[in-house]
């Protein structure tokens, strides 16, 4: 994550943060993947449809993550401008777990869950993301 970024980030989160709260990492992620098979499919459609003229590919909404030593704060990132948009949720750390991590050619992955829910949330890590990503696993406990 550039400069820029961080620091529109960190304005964004600091009026939310606790008296000793202090933010461990900031990073841009992906809280659902788009399939392959699912985008190849979409882009055929959207040529056949419209004559060949042009082909649609989605893409998934980037989302800003920050972690504090207490929460996990999710923002959807402004696609044209480097800013947080909206703030979607803040999750707790507590009783947070986290499944093994994924590997894949241009990204990576892993579904968090709290011990006492069984639906989890699966958070996307860009390939240039992975130092942030190893900082958030290694703060996560391994789900048993």
């Amino acid at each position: 994550m550039n400069g820029k970024r961080r620091r529109l980030l960190l304005a964004a989160i600091d009026p939310m943060l606790e008296p000793g709260e202090q933010v461990e990492v900031t990073t841009i992620v992906n809280l659902s993947s788009v399939t392959v098979p699912r985008t190849a499919a979409f882009a055929a459609a959207t040529a056949i449809l419209s004559g060949g003229a042009m082909a649609v590919i989605p893409v998934p909404t980037p989302m800003y993550l920050g972690m504090t030593d207490r929460r996990i704060f999710i923002f959807r990132a402004n696609p044209t401008f480097a800013r947080p948009e909206e703030h979607l949720m803040t999750i707790p750390r507590a009783g947070l777990v986290r499944s093994e991590i994924k590997e894949r050619v241009l990204n990576s992955s892993f579904i968090i869950s709290s011990t006492d829910r069984e639906q989890g949330l699966k958070i996307v890590f860009p390939l240039a993301g992975r130092k942030e990503r190893n900082v958030i696993a290694a703060a996560l406990p391994l789900a048993a």
